[in-house]
């Protein structure tokens, strides 16, 4: 809990443990844990999705494939799995990622948070487009530390952009974290074995998957 009384739910994991997969259903009814994705519409993916250059849901460069952040370049989570290095890149389709190796690597699109860089994140929110920053909302992110570890965060206090950043900053027990907001409301949901966050049990396109679980 942080000092503004929001609750995470964190998992923390490996690079190499996850799989961004296509869902479809509410999460809690996928074989599956981890957390929500990137954002949607009806049954398109609007957010990049991409392992090892094949996008979750659909082919390459197809609409709703997962291949684009639609409409706005937007902050990228990627791991390079031949350089073993996380960035951060306001990118708006594939082609455009800066990879080592493009058979080895996953980029999970959404919007920037820029954690280490508390003069910026609110001109890059609103650059890039994050829905509903000021409200009050279920909030979901990927973010990783200066080890190499990833963080699945998602928390069921209704809160803002800045309450929940802030919560991040607060709360993981790591250094040097940066990474990104996901698809928020009642998107934000979590399959965990200690805790399933259900958000408003809608379907949701994609998931952040922990490989081999359940």
């Amino acid at each position: 809990m942080s000092a503004d009384n929001v609750q995470l739910y964190m998992m923390s994991l490996s690079p190499e443990d996850i799989k961004l997969r296509a869902a479809g259903v509410p999460l809690r009814q996928v074989n599956a844990y981890g957390i929500n994705g990137g954002f949607f519409y009806q049954d398109a993916l609007l957010s990049m999705a991409i392992m090892n250059d094949t996008p979750v849901n659909g082919a390459q460069k197809g609409y709703g494939s997962g291949w684009f952040n639609a409409k706005y370049a937007r902050g990228t989570l990627v791991w390079d799995g031949a350089s073993r290095s996380f960035s951060v890149q306001v990118v708006s389709s594939g082609e455009e990622l800066k990879i080592t190796d493009r058979q080895h690597y996953f980029a999970q699109g959404g919007i920037s948070m820029n954690l280490g860089h508390k003069d910026l994140w609110e001109a890059a929110v609103a650059e890039e487009h994050l829905p509903y920053a000021d409200e009050k909302r279920l909030r979901s992110g990927m973010v990783y530390d200066n080890t190499g570890k990833l963080w699945l965060i998602v928390t069921p206090t209704l809160s803002t952009a800045a309450d929940f950043r802030s919560a991040i900053l607060q709360t993981v027990p790591a250094k040097g974290l940066e990474g990104i907001f996901l698809d928020g409301d009642g998107s934000s949901q979590m399959n965990a074995k200690e805790i399933i966050v259900p958000g408003d049990s809608r379907s949701v396109v994609q998931m952040i998957a922990v490989d081999g679980t359940k």
